[in-house]
C-alpha cells in the first residue's frame, strides 16, 4: 500500500505475528522420512562452523529443537492467544526431499505441513513461509558442493514447484532464502558453502550467489503462476552500521560495507547487478559464469517485497574488517547505546533508520521478520519477569512506529522467537527471546513444559490496539 498523506497509525490489517525456523523448533531430525539436513551437521552451533556429521550419541541440540513437531498444536493456540495475524517459519527441504535428488517427495513430510498450516488458518493467521532457512539437504553439500554447482537450481526448482503446487491454497505469502547476503561471510550454512583449501573464497561465494539469484527468479516466476495472489519476498540480515567517525575514508569504507549487504536486495528487487560490484570482483579476480537468459530471468522477476531481520546496529572504524550482519563479528562498540548480556548492542533509533534507508532505496513494502532480544530469563514461583524484553520490545515498536510517520510502508511486523527455540548461532537454549518459556536448558535437560512470561501481556496488548498502545 503505497503512502499518500500523512498518517500517524499501523495501517489496518497490519500483520502483527512472530517467527521461528523449522531446524531450530521442530526437532524429530531423522523421523518421518526426513533426511539429513545442514544445520545438524553443526553440532556446536552455526557460527562455530561446520564440524561433521555427529554420532547419534552425541547431544546435538538444533536435531531434538523444543518438538515444535508434535507440539505445534499448544503452541498455535498460544499464538492464538496472543493474537497473531501471520505466524513465519519454514519448511524443511529434507522433510519433503530427503537428499533433494528423489523423483517423488516425501509424503509424510508433505502431511505434516498440510496439519500445520490448517492449524494455523483454522486459528485465523497466515503462515509466512521460508523456503530455504539454513536447512538445505546435506547430500547435495556432499555430492554437489552445494550452491557452486549449477544443478542446484534444478533442484530446488523442483522442490519449489512441490510446495507451490501443494499448499497453493494454504500459504499466500512466502520467502525464498533466509538472510541470503550473509552468504558474504557465513556462506556455509547460508547456501552451504564448505570452502576447500586455497580456493578464492570470495569467487565460490559469489558464483554461488549467482546459482541463488538465477533460483530466485525461478521461484518467483513459478509462485506467480501456480498461486497468483501470493506474495514473494526476499530476505535479508539488515542490521546496520554506522562509521566510527567521520574521517573521509572511514566513510567511504562504511559505504563499501553497507553496499556489500544491500548487494543482494539490489539484484533481487532491481533486477541487475549494480556497477559497484564489478570493481570488487576486479580487484578480487572473481569471475562470474553466467548462461544465457540469466540476467533477462533476474530482471523479469523480481520481488515483491523486502522482508529483513533487524537486531542492532554497530560502527565500523578505518580499516577494520567487515562485519557480520546479525552476528558474528562486531564492529567498534558505540559509546552511545546500550548493550546486551550476550554482546548485541540495543539501538532502536537504528531500526528507524534502517527503515527509511530501506524504502528510499528500494520503494517496494518492507516486512521486519525478525526483531528481538536474547537474554536469560530466570523462573520465580512459575513467573517469568522480563522487563528487559518489554522495554526492548517497546523501543523499537515505537520506533517503527516513527517510521511509520515517516512515510515507510511496512506490511507487518514478526517478533524473532515468540516462542524459547534454540539458538541458531550457538545452539543454546539459555539465550532466550520468547514471550513464552520453554522448560529446557542447554544440555537438553526439562519438561518443554510452555510457561508464559509477562511480555507475552505487553505484546498480547500491543496487537489488540494494533500499535496505538505502546
Amino acid at each position: 500500500m503505497m503512502i499518500t498523506e500523512y498518517t500517524d497509525r499501523f495501517p489496518e490489517g497490519f500483520l502483527w505475528g512472530g517467527a521461528v525456523a523449522a531446524n531450530q523448533c521442530e526437532g524429530v531430525w531423522d523421523e518421518g522420512g526426513k533426511g539429513i539436513d545442514l544445520a545438524s551437521t553443526f553440532k556446536k552451533g552455526l557460527s562455530a562452523g561446520f564440524i561433521g556429521i555427529t554420532a547419534d550419541d552425541e547431544y546435538n541440540p538444533e536435531r531434538t529443537g523444543i518438538d515444535f513437531y508434535h507440539r505445534y498444536k499448544e503452541d498455535i493456540a498460544l499464538f492464538k492467544e496472543l493474537g497473531f495475524k501471520i505466524f513465519r517459519t519454514s519448511i524443511a527441504w529434507t522433510r519433503i526431499y530427503p537428499t533433494g535428488e528423489e523423483k517423488e517427495p516425501n509424503e509424510a513430510g508433505l502431511a505434516f505441513y498440510d496439519s500445520l498450516f490448517d492449524e494455523l488458518l483454522n486459528a485465523g493467521i497466515q503462515p509466512l513461509i521460508t523456503i530455504s532457512h539454513y536447512e538445505m539437504p546435506y547430500h547435495l553439500v556432499e555430492k554437489y558442493d552445494s550452491w557452486r554447482s549449477r544443478k542446484l537450481i534444478g533442484f530446488f526448482e523442483k522442490y519449489c514447484r512441490t510446495i507451490f503446487e501443494r499448499y497453493r491454497n494454504k500459504v499466500k505469502f512466502w520467502l525464498t532464502f533466509n538472510e541470503i547476503n550473509n552468504m558474504r561471510r557465513n556462506a556455509g550454512y547460508v547456501g552451504g558453502i564448505l570452502f576447500h583449501e586455497g580456493e578464492n573464497r570470495m569467487q565460490a561465494i559469489y558464483q554461488a550467489a549467482h546459482h541463488m539469484f538465477v533460483a530466485n527468479a525461478l521461484a518467483v516466476k513459478m509462485c506467480r503462476e501456480i498461486i497468483p495472489d501470493a506474495k514473494i519476498g526476499v530476505m535479508c540480515s539488515l542490521s546496520n552500521v554506522y562509521p566510527y567517525d567521520c574521517h573521509p575514508v572511514t566513510m567511504l569504507e562504511t559505504m563499501d560495507c553497507r553496499r556489500r549487504s544491500l548487494f543482494f536486495p539490489d539484484v533481487m528487487l532491481r533486477g541487475y547487478y549494480p556497477t559497484y560490484i564489478y570493481r570488487l570482483w576486479k580487484e578480487n579476480n572473481v569471475n562470474i559464469t553466467m548462461e544465457t537468459g540469466d540476467l533477462d530471468l533476474i530482471r523479469k522477476y523480481t520481488n515483491d517485497f523486502l522482508a529483513f531481520s533487524y537486531y542492532r546496529t554497530t560502527t565500523h572504524a578505518k580499516g577494520q574488517p567487515f562485519f557480520g550482519d546479525t552476528g558474528g563479528d562486531n564492529g567498534t562498540p558505540n559509546p552511545f547505546i546500550e548493550t546486551s548480556e550476550f554482546g548485541w548492542q540495543i539501538d532502536p533509533d537504528g531500526f528507524r533508520y534502517t527503515l527509511n534507508e530501506l524504502w528510499d532505496r528500494y520503494q517496494v513494502p518492507l516486512f521486519p521478520v525478525e526483531n528481538g532480544l536474547g537474554a536469560r530469563d530466570t523462573v520465580e514461583d512459575g513467573k517469568i519477569h522480563d522487563p528487559y524484553r518489554v522495554a526492548y520490545l517497546r523501543d523499537h515498536l515505537k520506533a517503527m512506529k516513527e517510521a511509520v510517520c515517516d512515510g515507510v510502508d511496512i506490511m507487518g511486523y514478526t517478533y524473532w522467537g515468540p516462542i524459547d527455540i534454540v539458538g541458531a548461532g550457538t545452539f543454546q537454549m539459555s539465550k532466550r527471546y520468547g514471550f513464552i518459556y520453554v522448560d529446557k536448558d542447554d544440555e537438553g535437560n526439562g519438561t518443554l513444559k510452555r510457561m508464559k512470561k509477562d511480555s507475552f501481556a505487553y505484546y498480547q496488548n500491543v496487537i489488540r490496539t494494533n500499535g496505538e498502545e505502546l
